[in-house]
């Protein structure tokens, strides 16, 4: 199977899974229901439920067990992404080459979709039977501590604290590890997790992988902001530039910022040295992250 196959599949299983979990959209209070399917279901690359299941493969674990973690890791990013556009936040009219949320319904409800698709995350990691109890608590505490105070949200406020800031490199790196590495690297240790996977050195290994691709994620998407099209991207070209938002090519140049992403590449990769489970799948991956066009 190519990488290419690979993530059309996890497409395929994730929004079915996605589907089936989330309420009917004539089912009241209906306008709420159908906020939340237009965010989780606008289409998008699946990267987190993707590294859930390849985690979950590189140890021989099966879909079944990590579908749970898989839908909830992309639950949590359409929550995100939701507040993220809100006028309050990145203001921002469209993702994924659609009307956000807050302009496709209006902000009011897509504050409460985006607080119910965080708590539908946790409902469905929370009752799924294929995994023990045990492991259940240890996902959910670790999903918890991935996209709270210490993580995804932690570095949002770092984020929008920065655009009044003197720019600094250290700081933009923080923000980037947690605003969006925190939750990629959850994604690898769930996909672990399901796998019965609980060795430290292990789950260190994709920790430590994870931390890279998850910058490297980032900074590809800020270079993408300037090089690329509003077409291709999905998001209008340019917008942070436009919000004076604190970037790696506003920082380092466009050059610099290549290099960075070059940096992290090669420490994604040799992150994976030694690695206990067959890493040629996540490898592949990492190659992805940094050479994508969108």
């Amino acid at each position: 199977m190519t990488l290419d196959d690979f993530f059309q599949q996890s497409r395929h299983q994730v929004d079915q899974a996605l589907t089936a979990c989330l309420p009917p959209v004539d089912q009241s209070p209906q306008q709420l229901h159908q906020a939340m399917a237009y965010a989780a279901l606008g289409g998008g690359k699946r990267i987190r439920p993707a590294l859930v299941r390849a985690a979950a493969h590189t140890f021989g674990g099966s879909d079944q067990a990590a579908m749970p973690a898989a839908v909830a890791v992309e639950l949590i990013h359409a929550y995100s992404l939701v507040h993220d556009d809100l006028p309050a936040m990145d203001d921002d009219d469209l993702r994924r080459g659609q009307p956000t949320c807050h302009v496709a319904f209006d902000e009011a409800t897509a504050i409460l979709a985006g607080d119910a698709l965080q708590a539908l995350a946790f409902q469905v990691l929370g009752e799924t039977v294929a995994i023990a109890a045990e492991t259940r608590l240890q996902m959910v505490c670790l999903l918890s501590r991935a996209v709270g105070h210490g993580g995804m949200v932690g570095g949002q406020a770092m984020d929008l604290a920065a655009t009044a800031m003197t720019p600094d490199a250290a700081q933009l790196e923080k923000i980037h590890r947690l605003k969006t590495g925190a939750l990629i690297e959850a994604s690898l240790k769930l996909g672990a997790l399901s796998a019965g996977i609980t060795d430290p050195q292990a789950l260190t290994s994709l920790s430590h992988f994870g931390s890279a691709i998850g910058l490297a994620f980032q900074v590809k998407d800020d270079i993408l902001d300037v090089e690329g099209s509003t077409q291709v991207i999905g998001k209008p070209q340019g917008s942070d530039y436009h919000q004076h938002k604190l970037t790696y090519p506003a920082l380092l140049g466009l050059t610099g910022a290549r290099l960075r992403l070059q940096e992290l590449h090669d420490e994604a990769r040799s992150s994976l040295d030694g690695h206990r489970g067959d890493s040629r799948l996540l490898l592949e991956i990492a190659d992805f992250v940094v050479q994508r066009t969108y």
